[in-house]
Formats: structure tokens, C-alpha cells, sequence
């Protein structure tokens, strides 16, 4: 672990990274001034990088003194469309923001390196570091291991952690995570429905599609709770409506748009069939027609039950159990990591970044052009991921040992 002067050098580094990050943010997969300030950072240390080939991403390798496995670091680098309303004096100066924290992760991932870079004679294995673009709907995890960073050291890594910082709902600097699901999967729903226009005066001349549309998107609750138990958790938003041009005129087609997350496979099975199969009843109904388009968009983010186990452990350790906190149940917002963890062992760990002068209940949540991340936390989430990588190292080193140590002198 760092000395407190070590920290305090570290903390100032990584406020004025992220910083100059939240102040320039990019969007998608194609970041270059983010990727050249994550570079310039970088430079130095023993580390073997390298870029992506099609989009923005950065992957860091440093081996260590001894022969080992690998511990892969994640953190996301790209921003929001939305124009920052902080009234901060180093806000963005784009009609974009870092509204989700990601310029808070790509800092304290820079800081992870750092930190590991000093103590890289004792680790026994490798850390690959994971800067990654397009979390934000652009499946940059999937893109990033398309091309190879899950066998970046070489061999794809025994277990992977990434911190999600929060900027409400979370106390300040509190490490919260749980076993098995902890974000939720995703699809993008479009429900187009076609009819026939005519004149406002003489609807039964025509067939409607907003009175259709509309049915549907009031059955939708009850979609939910005939098809959810209810001590499981799905959520269905409607976040877009489209139909006509004048108050007068029966328009020839509608359609809405939203998201449907849930965190198990069975229960997205069946909404996805149970509400196609409702717009379409719906739609002979009315005498229109339904076309149901549900798009896959994010996994459902699922922790190792043990690789958890060991997150909190580590965090209790480091900062003291009143810091480390379970989440009774999984949150419904969506994250790439979870391409990650569908393939490598691991966890998401949530971090509070709610200001402490702040409610954690009223502050506003992340993608508010509101939100506000406090700093003071960078150095903390640096050392922690630090820490995750250096230890979960020696006990793969420890299990090593003594696996080799039970083995007949014959087969030594």
C-alpha cells in the first residue's frame, strides 16, 4: 500500500487527469484526445500497450517479477450526449458530459497502474489493463475482446474487476457489491404499428394506430406483473412516442420506442414472447397490424459468487467494514462489463461518489446533467484496484504452491 505522502501525490495527479478528461469528453468508440491523455499517463512505466485496431481502446500489460497468471482492471473511458448543467468550473465545455462517471474510472485506473508499476518485483503475474471506449450503447467490451484483450498477457486472466462510481443512492465512499446478478440485462424495444389514416371527423373510416399503440403501452404494467413473480425485478420503459403531424388527421402508422431489463435469462425469455404476442392480440383488436422489434443491447452483469466474496473482503480490509456494504438486490441500470464476466471470473464493485456534503437520496443519479462525482474518492478506487490485482495474485501463487507441495515427489 502507498505511504499517506504517496497518496497525496497520487490523488493530485489523478484529480488534474480527470479533470482535463471531464472537461474534453468524447462519445462512442473513437476517443482520440481521451486515448492520448490515458497515453501520456501511461508513459514510462513498464508496461507493453497497445491500441485498437477500429476503435479507441487501450490495453496495458505489466508482467510481473514472477511467473504467474493474469488479473485483468477495467475501466471505461467514453461520455453522454448531454450538456453538462453543474455550473462546475471544470465542466465540460461540449454539448457532451461524463454524466456516468467514466472519466472517474479511467483516472483511477491510470492511478491502478501507477501504483502497480511500483511494486511490479513482487507480483507474481501479469495485470492487464483495460481501457475501454463504448461502453454507452456501443458494445466496446465485446469490440475489445474481439480483438484479443482477454489474451493480451497471454493466457485469458483468472479473474476480472472493474468500479463503478456512484453519484447517488450510495453513501460517500462506501465499496457496495453482492453475489451473482448486480446489473441488469437489457433489450431496445420498437413497436411499429401500421393502420389506415383518414379524417379526424370519421375515425370508424379508418384504422387507428395511436388508439392501438396506446392500448398497448397501458397493458404493459400488467404485462409485467402476469409475467414477473414479484419477488423478481424487470423493468419496462416506454421513452419515445411517434404518430401523426396535425390534430385533425388519423395518421397511417405509429410507433413507440423504450427498454426492457431484467437480471435471468427465463424472465427476459418470457417477456420478450409474452410481449410481442400482446401486441399483436392488441393489434387484431383494433383491426391494425404490430411489428415487434426487440433488440439484445447489454448482458445482465453477474458477479462470481467467490471473486465477490474476495471484492468485499478486500474493501472491509482497506477501509473498514463500515466502508463495504452488500446490495440486498440488483440494480436495474445495464454495463458492458458484462460481456467481461460472462467469459472471466469476477465482480463489479460500486463505489459512492455522491459529494459528502450531499443526500445520497436527493443528489442527482448518474446520467443527470446534474450529476456531480466527488474526487476525493480517486485515490481510494486506484488503491483498491491495485490491491484487488496484487492479491488475488498470491493467492493464485499460494494455490500454486500447495497443489504442487500435494503432488508425489515422481510427479514433481
Amino acid at each position: 500500500m502507498p505511504t499517506s505522502t504517496e497518496s497525496q501525490a497520487l490523488q493530485e495527479d489523478l484529480v488534474r487527469l480527470r479533470r482535463r478528461i471531464h472537461g474534453d469528453p468524447e462519445l462512442g468508440l473513437d476517443l482520440p484526445r481521451t486515448r492520448r491523455r490515458v497515453l501520456d499517463a501511461l508513459a514510462g512505466l513498464p508496461l507493453e500497450i497497445t491500441v485498437g485496431r477500429e476503435i479507441g481502446s487501450v490495453t496495458a500489460v505489466l508482467r510481473g517479477g514472477r511467473a504467474g497468471p493474469a488479473v485483468l482492471l477495467r475501466g471505461d473511458m467514453d461520455a453522454l450526449p448531454l450538456a453538462e448543467l453543474t455550473g462546475l468550473d471544470y465542466a465540460s465545455r461540449t454539448e457532451t458530459m461524463h454524466a456516468c462517471g467514466h472519466d472517474l474510472h479511467t483516472a483511477m485506473l491510470v492511478g491502478a497502474a501507477q501504483l502497480l508499476a511500483r511494486r511490479r518485483e513482487r507480483l507474481t503475474g501479469d495485470v492487464i489493463f483495460m481501457f475501454q471506449p463504448g461502453e454507452e450503447g456501443q458494445d466496446g467490451a465485446a469490440r475489445m475482446i474481439e480483438e484479443g484483450v482477454l489474451e493480451a498477457a497471454g493466457a485469458p486472466p483468472i479473474a476480472a474487476y472493474a468500479i463503478h462510481v456512484m453519484s447517488a443512492r450510495f453513501p460517500h465512499g462506501t465499496f457496495t457489491t453482492r453475489r451473482g446478478a448486480v446489473l441488469a440485462g437489457g433489450d431496445l424495444l420498437r413497436v411499429t404499428v401500421r393502420g389506415t389514416g383518414g379524417h379526424g371527423s370519421a375515425p370508424h373510416l379508418a384504422r387507428d394506430p395511436i388508439s392501438a399503440a396506446a392500448a398497448m403501452i397501458g397493458a404493459l404494467p400488467g404485462l409485467l406483473t402476469r409475467t414477473v413473480a414479484p419477488q423478481d425485478t424487470a423493468v419496462l420503459t416506454i421513452g419515445a412516442i411517434h404518430a401523426g403531424s396535425a390534430g385533425n388527421v388519423i395518421p397511417g402508422s405509429a410507433e413507440f420506442r423504450g427498454t426492457l431489463r431484467w437480471h435471468t435469462p427465463q424472465i427476459r425469455d418470457a417477456l420478450r414472447a409474452n410481449l410481442s404476442g400482446m401486441c399483436r392480440s392488441i393489434a387484431h383488436a383494433f383491426g391494425v397490424e404490430a411489428e415487434t422489434q426487440i433488440t439484445p443491447y447489454v448482458g445482465a452483469t453477474v458477479n462470481d459468487a467467490a471473486e465477490a466474496d474476495f471484492a468485499a473482503g478486500v474493501a472491509a480490509d482497506l477501509h473498514g467494514p463500515h466502508r463495504c456494504r452488500e446490495l440486498p438486490q440488483p440494480l436495474c441500470a445495464g454495463e458492458d462489463f458484462s460481456n467481461v464476466l460472462d467469459r472471466v471470473p469476477g465482480a463489479m464493485i460500486l463505489l459512492g461518489a455522491c459529494p459528502p456534503e450531499a443526500d445520497p437520496a436527493t443528489a442527482p443519479d448518474i446520467h443527470s446533467p446534474y450529476a456531480v462525482f466527488d474526487d476525493a474518492i480517486l485515490s481510494d478506487g486506484a488503491n483498491y484496484l491495485a490491491e484487488l490485482a496484487s492479491r488475488r495474485l498470491d493467492i493464485a501463487a499460494t494455490s500454486n504452491a500447495v497443489a504442487a507441495q500435494a503432488l508425489p515427489d515422481a510427479v514433481r
